[in-house]
């Protein structure tokens, strides 16, 4: 399963197939797509329930704020990775596990209409750490860096804990790379910076 399938949506307008869709999840798909490709401050309330096509009594039945939409947003994001990286871990030895998952970052990256991590772009517009937003982003870092920790251990590698931290960052700087700088250099490097961190020690 490739992550592009859900990024690739961020640039598209709503399908019939969309309005076809329960209100809430209309409301959750649009929201996706313009906080993905626009940033969530940039879109107001008005905007989201003329996308969704639903009226201001669904929206606020749904959600009580636009910030609970953020956090409904994300969660799909974090469903999304997870069903990406888990299956490859399940379903591969540890070494293997560890590259296919870098493997599918770099071609995420690669995507038209990529814009980065959508963790990492939502976190920069809420600074408050105690938010709902924010502990939802520190909450799909913790499964990552807990994923990589357990495939590192089973690896047998000296410092595992080290290493799943370094892992985390060059996750960050792919997806960082992977927007503003040439994804295809970044696709190159990647799979050898990850070798070097996951066969030290």
């Amino acid at each position: 399963m490739s992550i592009a399938r859900q990024t690739t949506n961020a640039t598209s307008h709503e399908t019939t197939a969309d309005r076809e869709l329960p209100p809430r999840e209309r409301l959750v798909r649009a929201a996706s797509r313009l906080f993905y490709y626009e940033g969530v401050r940039a879109i107001g309330v008005e905007r989201l329930i003329a996308e969704a096509g639903v009226t201001k009594a669904t929206f606020y039945r749904h959600f009580a704020s636009k910030d609970d939409l953020v956090v409904a947003y994300l969660m799909t994001k974090d469903a999304f990775y997870r069903s990406v990286a888990e299956p490859l871990v399940a379903g591969h030895p540890p070494a293997e596990a560890i590259d296919l998952i870098f493997g599918a970052i770099a071609e995420h990256a690669r995507e038209r209409g990529f814009r980065g991590s959508p963790f990492m772009n939502a976190a920069a517009e809420y600074p408050d750490a105690a938010h709902p937003v924010r502990r939802l982003v520190a909450s799909h870092r913790d499964w990552l860096r807990a994923l990589f920790l357990d495939l590192l251990t089973r690896l047998g590698h000296a410092d595992a804990e080290s290493a799943a931290g370094a892992l985390l960052m060059l996750y960050d700087g792919a997806m960082v790379a992977g927007y503003l700088d040439d994804s295809t250099a970044a696709r190159t490097t990647l799979p050898d910076a990850v070798r070097l961190i996951r066969a030290h020690g």
